[in-house]
């Protein structure tokens, strides 16, 4: 029987994982290429013959999602499928109309093909888009696990911007480790605080070695948390699953791929940042959530925002920086950085687009929604350049950086800034606590 080809259509994440999991070694495919959208630089590079097992000794090349069309004709292929996530529907079946235009079946994998099974007890935390406060959420069901006694292990949605082979399995405990897998600021962002909390976090391409790893890690193993990325579905199965929604985005919880998916699986919803959203807003995502999964529990929960120096906000033009990704592909209008330079005094937010240079330059032009807002891009060294050389430029008193981590210490800011973090503050019942509670119980016996 001849061989069905194959063309993965990704974005250096659920790609990779759909491939390892279906596809590397299954004898009636034949995976040509992947194309690449959404991360910079990942077109034009070879999934390595190390990871693509026995059936691939050459590695399989990754070329523009532009390509597309061209690839189905000239590679003659019979289908595509595809696997990156945070795209609004409408765009996902127009992707579907031009393989099918082109000749080729366009399908979607689902969780009973590619979801791995694991040895411990697993939290797997999702969102219904990118920016909703999944990793805030993460981050406290981690505390409450480790107050209860419990060794948590974090495996985080993949992030291969790098060296793929290097990064089949990754380890970070120290961070001094996310100098030593020489971590962008994207991967650092999400990395850190877990490190900062005490807790070991692994990331990489493989992820069942990922997750046989990390079971087995040297320090221990009790709990495994999926901190999932973007809004896709998560790659092991869930003893107990998460999603993440968000009311300043009503009604893209039920337009995003795979945003639906993550809402339709949870056992728990977090409806997060009420007290910065509308009433209308925050009841539209509530009857969304009756509406198609009305078994499960709803925690309200705030998006709390600190700030070290908030003299640095006061009275002063400020430069807002965001998280990348949740400015880009998230099409957040918002983030933790308005809100605290609004709530803090600000007389001015600073539009830095008319200062940008080089790859901040062009995600303005790719992303032109983004407004006023500094995106952190750190996809690679000359972004993390130019995102330095954007904020030298623009003109303002001061900085108010609300990434994940300290932008500081990786970025040269010769002005004078301020870090506002975020946590997730539960409002009244059920909280966290109350929804950990059966599952900490079976655990200790």
């Amino acid at each position: 029987m001849e061989k069905r080809k194959i063309i993965i259509i990704g974005a250096a994440g659920r790609d990779f994982h759909n491939f390892n999991t279906f596809y590397r070694d299954n004898p009636a495919f034949n995976v040509v290429a992947f194309t690449a959208a959404q991360i910079p630089d990942i077109a034009g590079r070879r999934y390595p013959a190390a990871l693509a097992g026995n059936l691939y000794p050459e590695g399989i090349p990754i070329y523009a999602q532009d390509e597309l069309e061209k690839l189905i004709k000239n590679l003659d292929v019979d289908e595509c499928v595809f696997a990156y996530s945070d795209i609004p529907y409408e765009k996902v079946m127009s992707i579907g109309a031009k393989v099918n235009a082109a000749g080729a079946d366009f399908s979607l994998l689902g969780y009973k093909n590619t979801m791995v099974k694991s040895t411990k007890p697993l939290i797997a935390v999702g969102a219904v888009r990118t920016g909703c406060g999944k990793s805030q959420t993460s981050r406290r069901i981690v505390e409450i696990l480790m107050a209860n006694g419990l060794k948590v292990i974090a495996i985080r949605h993949p992030m291969p911007y790098g060296d793929l082979e290097a990064q089949k399995v990754q380890r970070f405990a120290t961070i001094d480790d996310l100098a030593r897998h020489h971590c962008t600021i994207e991967e650092m962002e999400e990395y850190e605080p877990h490190i900062a909390r005490g807790n070991v976090i692994y990331a990489g391409v493989d992820y069942e070695a990922i997750l046989r790893a990390a079971e087995n890690d040297p320090d221990g193993c009790d709990v495994i948390l999926w901190d999932g990325g973007n809004n896709d579905f998560p790659f092991y199965k869930p003893d107990l699953m998460v999603s993440v929604i968000d009311p300043h985005r009503p009604g893209h919880e039920l337009s995003y791929y795979p945003g639906e998916v993550t809402l339709r699986l949870a056992d728990v919803v977090v409806i997060n940042k009420i007290d910065s959203a509308d009433f209308e807003n925050i009841q539209t995502v509530r009857n969304n959530i009756e509406l198609i999964n009305p078994n499960a529990v709803v925690v309200d929960a705030a998006s709390a925002i600190s700030v070290e120096n908030p003299e640095v906000i006061r009275g002063k033009r400020v430069l807002v920086v965001e998280d990348g990704p949740t400015l880009t592909h998230g099409e957040m209008k918002i983030g933790a950085g308005v809100v605290a330079a609004k709530r803090f005094g600000a007389a001015e937010i600073i539009d830095p687009r008319p200062y940008a240079v080089g790859k901040l330059a062009e995600t303005y032009r790719i992303y032109p929604n983004v407004g006023k807002l500094l995106p952190a891009m750190g996809y690679g060294e000359e972004q993390m350049r130019d995102l330095a050389a954007t904020i030298e430029r623009t003109d303002c008193d001061s900085v108010v950086i609300a990434t994940p981590i300290d932008l500081g210490r990786v970025v040269q800011i010769n002005k004078p800034r301020t870090r506002v973090e975020y946590s997730l503050q539960e409002i009244g019942r059920p909280n966290m606590n109350d929804v950990l509670a059966d599952f900490i119980k079976k655990i200790k016996g």
